[in-house]
């Protein structure tokens, strides 16, 4: 950018939220460092309600969905220094190949700002903070599909999840399917302090990390508690996204409180090389 505006003077962020989703600007407003502001623009899912397919190129067929299409353009005409999907389900659909492809296409639709997925940055955090057995924690809303296809997004990349558990929300949701708790505002139940003590309970002894997805799953909160109490580094879908979104801009991702991921120095790939 060739000018530093008022608001948002160290960096502006753009996000692509899905349509009803309040979490992911709420909790990168948090987590941002002074001087950094977050700019959302909302989508309707480019997926068929039930289906498993984008097509034979899930990240144009994404990337030029009216909705994403039309906040790319917008998005890009206000000066950001970054933009992210917040939409980790296209990714696990769409496969490795989808983060990179959707962000070649994407920066091309917002007038060449840097794009991103939630997705490629979790795996990215994960690389950073040494992570290699991941507990993978999905929302309630995930379905047996998403899940499945979650798998293997970490699988394809490496890593050797050591097993995924959704978030419950309590007795009066375990009988609702998964499309029906996100219809019926599921994610407005989600509780930091529930999610700390699900995760704890359920952390497989061999998991050397903990990867919660979705960013619709309130979890910045749980986060240092979870990292404190168990030893391990925690990163979540909204929490990787900024701090990858913070990088692009190059400003130190120092957001206290929220974990390890933020500790990294700039340079942690040529440290970790």
């Amino acid at each position: 950018m060739s000018f530093r505006p008022a608001v948002g003077w160290r960096a502006r962020i753009g996000i692509l939220v899905i349509d009803k989703d309040t979490v992911p600007e709420v909790e990168f407003q948090a987590m941002a460092p002074a001087g950094v502001t977050v700019h959302a623009a909302r989508f309707a899912s480019p997926r068929q309600h039930g289906s498993g397919s984008y097509g034979d190129d899930p990240a144009r067929t994404v990337v030029e969905s009216p909705d994403i299409a039309q906040g790319l353009d917008y998005l890009g005409r206000i000066g950001l220094d970054a933009i992210t999907l917040c939409f980790v389900t296209g990714s696990f659909f769409g496969g490795l190949g989808f983060d990179d492809a959707f962000a070649a296409a994407a920066s091309e639709k917002a007038h060449g700002c840097p794009v991103g997925t939630a997705a490629g940055a979790v795996r990215a955090a994960l690389a950073a903070t040494g992570v290699r057995r991941p507990f993978l924690v999905a929302p309630p809303w995930f379905n047996d599909l998403i899940a499945t296809h979650a798998l293997a997004y970490f699988q394809d990349a490496g890593l050797a999840p050591a097993g995924l558990v959704r978030y419950d929300l309590g007795p009066a949701w375990r009988d609702r399917e998964p499309w029906q708790v996100w219809d019926a505002n599921g994610q407005q139940e989600v509780r930091a302090d529930e999610l700390y003590r699900q995760v704890r309970t359920l952390l497989p002894a061999d998991a050397d990390g903990v990867a919660v997805l979705g960013n619709g799953l309130l979890a910045a909160d749980a986060v240092a508690p979870l990292e404190a109490d168990l030893g391990v580094p925690v990163v979540t879908s909204n929490q990787a996204a900024l701090w990858h979104c913070l990088r692009v801009a190059g400003v130190p991702a120092v957001a206290a409180g929220y974990g390890r991921l933020f500790d990294l120095p700039m340079s942690w790939e040529k440290a970790a090389a």
